[in-house]
Formats: C-alpha cells, sequence, structure tokens
C-alpha cells in the first residue's frame, strides 16, 4: 500500500490501521532528509498550503510550516485575531476565499470540535485537522507513536500510561485511538473529575494512583493541565495536583524499571512535570518534536499524492 485510504487528515479515527503504517514509514525517510545537510526536497514544489489557526499554536504552527518549507511547497499563513473573521465571516466563507487564490491544502486548527470535518464538506482541497477543540490532534498521536516507535521498534504490545487532564485533551483522544490501533495497551491516570465518563468504552484501563499508573507502564505521556479550557474547578489547586499526580525524579527513582517520560508540550514545570525529569535522559520530549516535523512531511507528501 503507497497510497492513503483518505484524501483528508480529520483525525486518527478516520484512519485504517494501513493508513498508519504508511504514514510512520513515509516518517522514517523524511527524518533522513531533515537530517542532512541539505534539508529540503523538492517533493510539493507544486503545490500550495494554507495554515489557518484559529486558536492559538507554537509547536504545531511552527513545525507544520517547517514541514512544508522542507517539502518546496508554497506556504500561506492565516490568524483569525487578525483576519475578517472579527468582522463576522463565516468559516466556509474565510477558507473559500483563500481558495479562490488557488491554495491546494489547508491545515487548520479551530476551537469547535467537527470543524474541520465541516470544512471538508464544504470547500474542494485537502484538509489537515491541526487540532479540534478537545475533540482530536490528529499529527500529536501519529508522532507520539513514530516517537515510541523509534525508541522501542515497535508500539504493539507496549503499556502506555496517558497522564493528567484527560477530560479536555485532545491528544490524550487521538493517542488512544492511535495507539489501540497499533496494539498497544493503554491506561488512562489523573483526578477522577479530569477523566470522562465515557472512557473505559474506548479499551482503555482507569487508574487513579499515579504510581501505579507508573510502575505498570513501559511509556508515560504526561499531558498539561488545560487551565484554559476548564470553566469550573477540577481540583483545589495547582499545588495539590502536582503533590498527587505531578512527575518528579523521587517518584521514578521508587520503580523497579526505568520508563521513558513524553509530553506533547507546552510544560508546566513543576505542576505535572519537575525540571529534573522533563531534562532528563528518560525523557524524549525533544525527539517528539524533532519528529513532528517528519510525521507532518509525510502527512502533506502523502495527503497530495490522495487528490481526487
Amino acid at each position: 500500500m503507497s497510497q492513503l485510504s483518505t484524501k483528508h487528515l480529520l483525525g486518527i479515527k478516520n484512519l485504517t490501521e494501513g493508513d498508519i503504517h504508511l504514514i510512520l514509514e513515509t516518517a522514517a525517510n523524511f527524518k533522513e532528509v531533515i537530517n542532512r545537510p541539505i534539508k529540503k526536497v523538492p517533493s510539493l514544489r507544486d503545490i500550495t498550503i494554507a495554515n489557518v489557526f484559529f486558536e492559538n499554536s507554537t509547536r504545531t504552527r511552527l513545525s507544520f510550516e517547517l514541514a512544508e518549507k522542507r517539502l518546496s511547497a508554497d506556504v500561506v499563513n492565516f490568524s483569525s485575531s487578525n483576519s475578517s473573521v472579527k468582522k463576522g465571516e463565516t468559516l466556509v466563507d474565510t477558507v473559500n476565499n483563500i481558495l479562490a487564490m488557488k491554495v491546494d491544502m489547508v491545515v487548520m486548527r479551530h476551537s469547535s470540535p467537527g470543524a474541520p470535518h465541516f470544512l471538508s464538506r464544504n470547500v474542494k482541497a485537502n484538509i489537515v485537522n491541526a487540532g479540534d477543540g478537545t475533540h482530536e490532534h490528529p499529527t500529536q498521536a501519529l508522532l507520539d507513536a513514530y516517537s515510541i516507535k523509534e525508541k522501542f521498534g515497535d508500539v504493539a504490545g507496549k503499556k502506555v500510561a496517558i497522564i493528567g487532564d484527560i477530560l479536555h485533551s485532545r491528544v490524550a483522544l487521538s493517542n488512544i485511538f492511535c495507539l489501540k490501533k497499533l496494539g498497544a495497551e493503554v491506561m488512562v491516570c489523573g483526578p477522577i473529575t479530569l477523566l470522562p465518563k465515557y472512557i473505559e468504552s474506548l479499551g482503555v484501563k482507569v487508574e487513579l494512583d499515579v504510581k501505579k499508573a507508573l510502575q505498570w507502564c513501559d511509556v508515560a505521556n504526561v499531558l498539561r493541565i488545560q487551565l484554559e479550557r476548564q470553566q469550573i474547578k477540577y481540583f483545589p489547586s495547582l499545588r495539590e495536583y502536582s503533590l498527587y499526580y505531578g512527575i518528579n525524579k523521587k517518584l521514578l527513582s521508587e520503580l523497579d524499571k526505568e520508563i521513558v517520560i513524553m509530553h506533547p508540550g507546552p510544560i508546566n514545570r513543576g505542576v505535572e512535570l519537575n525540571s529534573d525529569v522533563a531534562d532528563s535522559d528518560q525523557a524524549i520530549i525533544l525527539d517528539q518534536v524533532e519528529n513532528g516535523v517528519a510525521v507532518r512531511m509525510a502527512v502533506l507528501y502523502l495527503l497530495a499524492g490522495a487528490k481526487g
């Protein structure tokens, strides 16, 4: 199989296991490219890609932009904060106006769950979901899976604990879908107020004790507390959260094995992760960032071949 089964990347839920393997294999080839002295390939020389971000982003936006430039695509950046959206323009009108300038692909982040799906039904372009509300963040899950595969040689059979604010995390949902499709065992861990009621229906284990979760897993993917998405208080204070769920070197040293620490960023140091863990040899956080460029290059390259 050398082509994706879809012409959009809307979520991991929409991908087949074959699609995921193809993306990860293609990413491995692009990782070699970005480590060469000349980091560019002409693969998307005739393609124009618009990065349409209705929500703030640093890592994801930079990563996509770098991936596009490494593939020699023409890049247009759009930010809603200084656009006609402020004047009441609809999402479809905004994107259609961008497409009228002969854009082939749209990478979009939006605060409304399902916005990329809606867009894919209403405009003629490949749509890549760069995060839609608390719903999905497919490229983050793909780069996380790639990072686990790079570290262990395979994702199948690995035990991955996702720890933290599961309720508000699009990263958690995409990771669960991706890891399950690749044959990993998944556990979620966090305060009961930050675990969705439906979570067990996704086929994951649930643990409230962080030490037990760490003892169980091979990989801990630690999530940020998303205060900007929380309308009410889910726990007494950040200090209390850190006391019960923060991961520090002392906690890791009490385990009878060494585990791998991941984090999608940005890290709230001293809350979910202490610096002595985030900057340690056990953490592959910066590898995730590097792998993100290769994975996004793979996604864009494969979608460009899936027109029609």
